[in-house]
C-alpha cells in the first residue's frame, strides 16, 4: 500500500495546459509525474524535464495520445518508453515496469501493474517520488522525502544489490551526491567502495558521460577527492591521483573567483598531467569526441605562464585559451566581450609586390602576423603600415 506523504508544490510545470492535456488522454488514475520534476520541486531547482509513469502499455499510450491530436514517439519502446511532443517541452512516458533480469550493464525489464513495483526498481530514494498530476500528492514508499530533508542519497533497499543490477549506479551515486548531497550515507559509500572494480565492464561511453556529467556541476571537488581516497576515481580514472585532485581543487577557486561557468573538460584536464601523450590515450579510452579530445590535448600542453590572453586566443580558440589561463591560475576578463579578429593581410597582397607564390608567402605572412599580434591587433591600416615596413612598394 503506498502511502501519501505529502504534496507538490503548485509551481509553473504543474499548470502547463499541454500537460493537463496528456493527463486527459491518458487518463488521470493511470499516469503520475516521477523522478527529477518531483525531487527538484521540492528542493525549489529548477526544472528542465518531466517525466511521466503510466499503468499503459506502450501501443496503448501512442493511441490514446494520438486519439487526443498529441504526436507520440516510440524512442524507447521495447523498454516501455514513449516520448510525447508538447509545445511546453516533450515528456517522456515510461510503462511501469519490473526487472526480470540484469548483468551490472543492462536489465530485462517486464510491464507491472503496480506503482510501488515499479518504484523498487529505481536507483535513489529521492529518485522514487511519484505525483499525482491533478492532487499532486507524493507517494513515496522508501523515506525519500526524509532523505530530501537532510540531503542524503540513499540507494532503494540493499546499497550492493542495487549497484550489481547496474554497476554505472556507483558513478550516479557520487554524481547525485555531488548536487543533492551533504548528509553521507554509510551503506552507499561502502558498498560503491566494495564494488568499484565492477565499473572496468561497463561501456566507456556510459563512463565518460556520467563522470562529465559529474564534473560539470557547480563545485565536485570534494566528491571526487572522496572518490580518490574510496578507490573509485582509480578504476575509471587512473591518471588523476592526489594531484590530479589538488587541480581540481584550484581550478574550481579559480572559476568562480573570476565568474566563470563551470566546464566539464577543463575540469577533467585539471585532474589529468600536463601531458598531451596522456590526454590523448584518456580521450580515446573515454570515446570523446574529435572536438573535445583536441581541447583536452591542447589543455595538457599548457605552460606555467600561458602568455597574454588575447593572443593566446587568437592562437588557440577561445575555449582553449580560457582553459589555459584558468589553469594556470591567470586573468582571463581581456577575453569578456572581445571577439578574435581576423588578420587582414592576404597571401595576393604579398604576391602582389613582387614574391613568388610559395613558402616564401606563407613565411612573410607569419611574420607581419607576429608583429600584428604582439601589438594588440590594430586596426586594418595599422596592417597594411607592417606590410609596407616588410615589403616597401
Amino acid at each position: 500500500m503506498s502511502t501519501v506523504a505529502s504534496k507538490l508544490p503548485a509551481v509553473a510545470w504543474t499548470a502547463r495546459d499541454d500537460l493537463a492535456a496528456l493527463v486527459a488522454a491518458l487518463g488521470p488514475d493511470k499516469v503520475r509525474w516521477v523522478g527529477g520534476a518531483v525531487r527538484d520541486t521540492l528542493l525549489g531547482h529548477p526544472v528542465a524535464d518531466v517525466d511521466a509513469a503510466t499503468l499503459h502499455e506502450p501501443q496503448t499510450v501512442i493511441e490514446l495520445l494520438g486519439q487526443a491530436g498529441i504526436r507520440a514517439i516510440p524512442t524507447g519502446i521495447d523498454h516501455g518508453t514513449v516520448t510525447a511532443i508538447l509545445p511546453g517541452g516533450n515528456v517522456e512516458v515510461t510503462t511501469l515496469r519490473h526487472d526480470v533480469s540484469t548483468d551490472g550493464r543492462r536489465a530485462t525489464v517486464a510491464f507491472a501493474t503496480e506503482w510501488r513495483e515499479d518504484a523498487e526498481r529505481r536507483d535513489f530514494t529521492i529518485n522514487a517520488l511519484y505525483a499525482d498530476p491533478v492532487t499532486l500528492e507524493i507517494f513515496d514508499w522508501f523515506g525519500g522525502l526524509a532523505d530530501l530533508e537532510v540531503h542524503r542519497v540513499r540507494f532503494i533497499g540493499d546499497a550492493r544489490q542495487r549497484i550489481r543490477e547496474d554497476h554505472l549506479r556507483i558513478l550516479r551515486y557520487y554524481r547525485f551526491q555531488a548536487r543533492f548531497g551533504s548528509a553521507l550515507d554509510e551503506e552507499a559509500e561502502e558498498a560503491c567502495a566494495e564494488l568499484a572494480p565492477t565499473l572496468k565492464g561497463l561501456s566507456r561511453e556510459r563512463v565518460a558521460m556520467e563522470l562529465l556529467n559529474l564534473l560539470s556541476l557547480p563545485d565536485p571537488s570534494a566528491t571526487v577527492e572522496r572518490m580518490e581516497a574510496r578507490g573509485v576515481l582509480p578504476v575509471v580514472l587512473p591518471e588523476a591521483g592526489e594531484r590530479g585532485i589538488a587541480a581540481l581543487k584550484a581550478l574550481t577557486t579559480e572559476e568562480s573567483r573570476q565568474g566563470v561557468a563551470p566546464d566539464a573538460l577543463r575540469r577533467l584536464a585539471a585532474l589529468l598531467p600536463a601531458e598531451p601523450r596522456t590526454a590523448e590515450q584518456v580521450a580515446a579510452r573515454l570515446r570523446l569526441s574529435a572536438a573535445q579530445k583536441k581541447r583536452l590535448v591542447t589543455a595538457a600542453a599548457r605552460e606555467a605562464e600561458p602568455g597574454e590572453a588575447r593572443a593566446l586566443a587568437y592562437s588557440l580558440g577561445r575555449d582553449e585559451a580560457i582553459d589555459r589561463l584558468l589553469l594556470a591560475g591567470a586573468d582571463v576578463s581581456p577575453l569578456t566581450g572581445w571577439d578574435i579578429p581576423r588578420f587582414p593581410i592576404k597571401g595576393g597582397e604579398i604576391v602582389a609586390r613582387g614574391i613568388s607564390a610559395g613558402p616564401e608567402v606563407a613565411r612573410i605572412l607569419r611574420e607581419i602576423e607576429r608583429r600584428w599580434v604582439a601589438e594588440g591587433f590594430p586596426n586594418p591600416e595599422r596592417a597594411g603600415k607592417l606590410l609596407d615596413e616588410r615589403l616597401p612598394r
